[in-house]
C-alpha cells in the first residue's frame, strides 16, 4: 500500500514536491498566517506542539550551546554558574553535570543511531525538543506516543517546507528575517524560525537561529571545535564512532554560515564565546575564551 501511494504521489505531484512523498496521505498540518505548522495530526494521532509564535523573545540572559566535540572532556561544567542549556545529539551525556531546558534533534540518523540517547531525551518533562515533522514521526514510530514526555517545538529546513515546493535560495530573497552572506549566495541565516530554519551542514547552526530567535543576550558554546573529525565526539569511544560528513562543507558552507551568524549576532549586540580554545572556527568570528575565565572562576 505505501508503495502504491508513493506511485499515486508522484504521478500527481511535481519533483518540486517529492520530499513530501512518504508524508502523504499520513499527515496533516494547519499553518499560521506566519508560515509555521500550529496543528499537526500523524495517522489521525493529534500531536500538541508549541506555537513558536509564543517563543519568540521569551528567554533572556545567557545561554550555554553544548555541542559535542572532545574538547567538551577539557571543561568541568561543575564549576559553571547556572544557566539556560541548549543541547545537540549526543550532548544529553552531559544531563548529570547540566540542566538542559532546550534541545535540537535534525538528523534522523543520530534517532536510529542512538536510540537510548533519545530515549532519555524525550522521557525529560522539563525539556523543549525543538526537531522537525520528521523526527516527531520517527519517535512516535520508534518508542510510541506515550514515551515522548518532553514538550515539542517542530521546526522546519526553510528549503523543504511540509507540503510546499522546495525552495532554492534564491527564491527566499522575499522573506525578510532570512539574511544573506555578502558574497555567498547560497549562504543564509534566518531570524524569525516560524518561516523555517536555513541548513548549513551542522545542526548547530539550527541551534544558533532557535537562539537567536529565543531572544537570549549572550551565548556560550562548548564543543565547536570543528576539527579533528576522525576523533571520537566526547562521548564517543574509539570503537563506537558515528561518521560525520563535517568536513565535507567545512570551508564552503559551515565558516561562512558561522561568519553570517557572527555579524547578526553582534548586530543584535548579543555576545557569542566559544569555549573551545582549539576551535577550527576562527577567533576573528567567534571569540575564543577559556571556560574558567569566561565564567570567572578562580584557577584554584
Amino acid at each position: 500500500m505505501r508503495s502504491l501511494l508513493k506511485q499515486i504521489y508522484r504521478y500527481t505531484h511535481s519533483r518540486a514536491y517529492r520530499h513530501n512523498e512518504n508524508l502523504w496521505p499520513y499527515l496533516k498540518i494547519e499553518r499560521a498566517t506566519t508560515g509555521e505548522i500550529i496543528t499537526f495530526s500523524y495517522k489521525g494521532l493529534n500531536i500538541p506542539i508549541i506555537e513558536l509564535g509564543s517563543l519568540k523573545n521569551s528567554c533572556s540572559g545567557s545561554l550555554l550551546l553544548a555541542t559535542t566535540g572532545p574538547s567538551i572532556n577539557q571543561i568541568d561544567f561543575s564549576c559553571i554558574p547556572p544557566l539556560a542549556v541548549m543541547g545537540v545529539n549526543g550532548a544529553y551525556h552531559l544531563n548529570n553535570v547540566l540542566n538542559f531546558t532546550h534541545y535540537v534533534i535534525v538528523d534522523m540518523t543520530f534517532i536510529d543511531d542512538r536510540k537510548e540517547v533519545v530515549e532519555s531525551i524525550i522521557s525529560n518533562t522539563s525539556l523543549i525538543l525543538f526537531t522537525t515533522v520528521y523526527g516527531i514521526i520517527k519517535l512516535i514510530q520508534m518508542f510510541g506516543w506515550e514515551k515522548v514526555q518532553c514538550r515539542l517545538a517542530l521546526i522546519e529546513d526553510a528549503a523543504f517546507k511540509i507540503y510546499q515546493h522546495k525552495n532554492i535560495h534564491s527564491n527566499l530573497n522575499s522573506v525578510s528575517s532570512i539574511h544573506f552572506h555578502h558574497s555567498l549566495p547560497n549562504i543564509a541565516f534566518n531570524t524569525d524560525i516560524r518561516s523555517g530554519v536555513i541548513d548549513s551542514g551542522t545542526v548547530a547552526y539550527w541551534a544558533m537561529q532557535i537562539a537567536y530567535y529565543l531572544g537570549y543576550e549572550r551565548l556560550y558554546i562548548a564543543g565547536l571545535d570543528m576539527a579533528n573529525f576522525n576523533l571520537p565526539r566526547f562521548y564517543e569511544t574509539p570503537n563506537d564512532i558515528l561518521p560525520s560528513r563535517l568536513a565535507e562543507s567545512l570551508d564552503s558552507k559551515i565558516i561562512p554560515s558561522f561568519e553570517l551568524a557572527a555579524r547578526l549576532f553582534r548586530e543584535k549586540h548579543i555576545n557569542i564565546i566559544n569555549l573551545s580554545e582549539s576551535s577550527a572556527i576562527d577567533d576573528a568570528i567567534f571569540k575564543k575564551v577559556n571556560y574558567r575565565q569566561a565564567f570567572n572562576l578562580n584557577n584554584d
